[in-house]
């Protein structure tokens, strides 16, 4: 049994190298921007062109690795990231950063896609399931492990950037040498926005709001703790600690949304993220222990958001059409991160470092608001006729290539049309 599972531990561990990689520059780079003295806006614009840049990613990388192969694309895209993680830490400006942060997210795009293009590939119909609860298991712990080097560590030095750099390269390694046949080639990233709103006006809106509380988060929460006073660990602990809770709510949240509409554990959860956004800006804390508890608990309900949204959608939807709803949903989802982290540093910058939750409980609310006139206009979906929930890591380090290791994505969907051969290209090995 272990070795059927064998090229996909490997596979695996670099993308837990990539994925520490992610969570460790994503944290790292607002706590250097704090101490250098950026402004909320240029930090805000980091989150944005990060954003940008990989939901740019997700539409033009599929053309690079049809071009280069796998193996070649993906040591392309890491090697990229090594480089601009060790560029951040030797050129700390604004305006290099805002830049150098779009190439991160379209080089992020590009590995993630071929990982989970392999990942797939090399599931069969018995194990799927393992493999993306496997996957989502790894997502989750890497990043957290990312952000918590944060800890041990000075963000005044250049010693972050580097370990930085040494796990982009460490990422390289299990792709670089493993014997896995290539997977099919990447299939090209469409947006159907009229049609996704079609299918399910709830999801839609819902989709891109969620992206706007949370990008506004990803993006600024740590600059947030470091403006109230709190330290370093216990930025990354409450960083860390918001995923996590998101992550254990999924499940009770999930089995309630299958028993009922799911749009009013929706609304319901919306709710509850925005009052407890507001409890965050209207008291003001600043016990590093009561931010950690309030920010954990508001995680528990605003991570939960988008994998029930998404459930909601694919219950209007027929099994063939799985992958392009949940797809365009989440590009809907990334362009809700650039709006996000602009509207979040407003608020900060013209009220206090609170302004981020009012941000998040707008979008919130907004969301609580739309999902509860919607109930009134259209029947829910019958319990017998709904597709089970499954978790969905609400992180922008996914990409529309993840939705075809999801169990729920039928079987004899043929995620790409058959590779033609570039006879200009050289021939490549089995990686």
């Amino acid at each position: 049994m272990l070795a059927a599972y064998r090229p996909i531990l490997s596979l695996l561990r670099g993308t837990a190298f990539l994925l520490a990689a992610s969570g460790l520059h994503g944290l790292l780079l607002p706590l250097r921007g704090q101490v250098e003295g950026f402004s909320t806006t240029s930090l805000g614009l980091m989150g944005t062109a990060w954003a940008g840049g990989f939901v740019a990613g997700c539409f033009f990388a599929p053309r690079i690795v049809r071009r280069a192969g796998h193996v070649r694309a993906f040591g392309t895209f890491a090697a990229i990231g090594a480089i601009i993680a060790l560029l951040t830490g030797l050129v700390v400006e604004e305006t290099v950063w805002i830049a150098l942060r779009a190439f991160t997210g379209f080089t992020m795009a590009g590995a993630f896609m071929v990982i989970e293009s392999w990942l797939n590939e090399r599931a069969t119909n018995e194990n799927r399931g393992t493999v993306f609860g496997l996957y989502m298991m790894v997502t989750y712990a890497s990043i957290m492990a990312g952000q918590m080097i944060v800890a041990g560590g000075d963000v005044r030095s250049a010693s972050l950037f580097m370990i930085t750099g040494i796990f982009f390269c460490l990422s390289l390694i299990p792709t670089a040498v493993s014997t896995a046949a290539h997977p099919k080639p990447l299939q090209d990233v469409s947006l159907d926005i009229k049609g996704l709103y079609v299918n399910s006006p709830v999801s839609s809106v819902a989709c891109l709001l969620i992206g706007i509380a949370n990008g506004a988060w990803g993006t600024l929460g740590a600059v947030y703790g470091a403006r109230i006073g709190i330290s370093t660990a216990q930025i990354a602990l409450m960083m860390s600690l918001v995923v996590v809770a998101g992550a254990v709510m999924q499940i009770p949240a999930g089995r309630i949304s299958d028993r009922t509409d799911r749009r009013y554990v929706l609304a319901g959860a919306a709710f509850a993220g925005a009052l407890v956004a507001l409890l965050l800006f209207l008291f003001q804390f600043r016990s590093g222990t009561l931010v950690i508890v309030f920010t954990a608990a508001y995680g528990a309900f605003a991570y939960i958001l988008y994998s029930i949204a998404v459930a909601h959608a694919n219950d209007h939807a027929s099994p063939e059409d799985f992958v392009k709803v949940s797809g365009g949903l989440l590009l809907l989802y990334g362009f809700g991160t650039m709006i996000g982290p602009l509207l979040a540093a407003a608020l900060m910058d013209r009220i206090r470092p609170e302004g981020l939750f009012l941000a998040t409980a707008l979008a919130h609310l907004a969301l609580a608001g739309y999902t509860m006139l919607r109930i009134r206009q259209r029947a829910p979906v019958p319990i017998e006729d709904r597709e089970a929930f499954k978790t969905q890591p609400a992180e922008r380090a996914v990409t529309p290539e993840a939705v075809r290791l999801d169990p729920r994505t039928p079987a004899e969907l043929d995620p790409a049309p058959p590779e033609k051969a570039d006879p200009r290209a050289p021939a490549e090995a089995e990686g």
